[in-house]
């Protein structure tokens, strides 16, 4: 059973948040898949992983490259796993078309990164939080706190 985490992110942005929870994943030896809702978006996650802080660094690399499988961290438009990942990241309205997918359903966790403050991605994350209840998954949601850490409210 894959675990299902949504983060409602109300405070901070996207590229804020995204790099701390990626370090958090490489210092765990995990390996992830970022699947955005566009190539315009997929293409700005690659442009500020690699530029988000200057003296850090986040290794990566975009799906359908040559080096694809050796990256501990990609970045695409779907959820076919081509780097053996733990983890996939959901963002940009970005959602796996089927909850009891192979893809899905091998991952150690999936993470649902949603703007609070767009109603239609409120809408879709509540979609697939029912979604992943009712395919089985253990479902996690965790909202942001006035001092920007995260809390775990159900």
């Amino acid at each position: 059973m894959t675990e299902v985490w949504f983060y409602h992110l109300e405070r901070a942005t996207l590229e804020r948040v995204l790099p701390g929870l990626l370090e958090k994943t490489l210092e765990r030896g995990w390996r992830a898949l970022i699947v955005a809702g566009s190539e315009e978006r997929a293409d700005m996650i690659d442009s500020f992983l690699w530029t988000y802080r200057d003296e850090s660094f986040l290794p990566h690399g975009r799906t359908g490259q040559l080096q694809a499988p050796d990256q501990p961290v990609l970045i695409g438009t779907d959820v076919s796993v081509q780097n053996g990942a733990n983890l996939i990241f959901f963002v940009d309205g970005a959602r796996p078309s089927d909850w009891q997918a192979p893809d899905v359903q091998e991952r150690d966790r999936c993470i649902f990164i949603f703007d609070g403050n767009l109603d239609a991605a409120v809408a879709a994350a509540r979609e697939d939080w029912t979604g992943a209840k009712e395919a089985g998954h253990e479902v996690t949601y965790w909202q942001q706190a006035a001092n920007g850490k995260w809390e775990k409210r159900a």
